[in-house]
This record gives C-alpha cells, structure tokens and sequence, in this order.
C-alpha cells in the first residue's frame, strides 16, 4: 500500500481538495489547524462536526479517544461516499486537544486504504 502523507503546510488547496482538521463540538475555531481552516478553507464559526467549504471537522476536544473515534468514523465513511474528492487529514487532535499521535493513528487505520485520503506521516501504523 502506497503511504499518501499529508504535507507539514498546507496554504491553498486544489477545487476539489479538502482540509480535515480538529475542531470542537461549538465549532470555535480559534486555534491551530482549525484557526487555518476557518481563515483559508472555509470552515463555519459554529459548526463542529462535517464538510464547511474545503474543510471537513472532526470534533476532538470533548472527551477521550472513544468519544473521537464515532467521528473518525463518520469521515471516514465520507470519503469512501465522496472518490472524487481528495482529504487531507492533519494531526488532529495532537495539538491543542493534548492527545499523542499513537492515541489518534489507530482511528484512522481503515482510511490508509482509501485512495482519496492523505495522512500525517505519524498517522501510518
């Protein structure tokens, strides 16, 4: 399987890319990465959860890993819905939220085999 890594930076994004960041559930993003994705890709201050524009938000901010994960999930089943788009995932989670990358990759071990889904190099277990 090749690894799609998510790039360290991202500052613009092609029409049918998206950027998936960590956000809350009140979709205040004041910081880190969705802080980025409501300046540049779109994000809605007041929404958590889903597709805004060329982002897409996983909450991380309102419990453990098991209450991440349904999220996870739920976006992962979006981009297997959604082949035509592409997703860039970044660390969510691994900031501001205080989880470690080995708490947040296993989540994700089922989107290494979508061909629409990039991933932080941390992230590939």
């Amino acid at each position: 399987m090749e690894k799609r890594i998510t790039p360290e930076n991202i500052t613009e994004l092609n029409k049918n890319e998206i950027f998936v960041f960590g956000s809350n559930l009140a979709g205040m993003h004041g910081g880190g990465a969705a802080r980025v994705a409501y300046n540049k890709f779109g994000a809605i201050w007041g929404q958590g959860v889903g597709l805004q524009g060329q982002s897409y938000g996983i909450p991380t901010m309102h419990g453990g890993v098991n209450r991440i994960w349904p999220y996870v999930d739920e976006f992962i089943i979006f981009a297997e819905d959604h082949p035509e788009l592409k997703f860039f995932v970044t660390r969510i989670g691994c900031g501001i939220a205080g989880f470690k990358d080995e708490q947040i990759a296993p989540l994700f071990k089922r989107a290494q085999a979508l061909e629409n889904v990039w991933l932080p190099e941390s992230f590939w277990i």
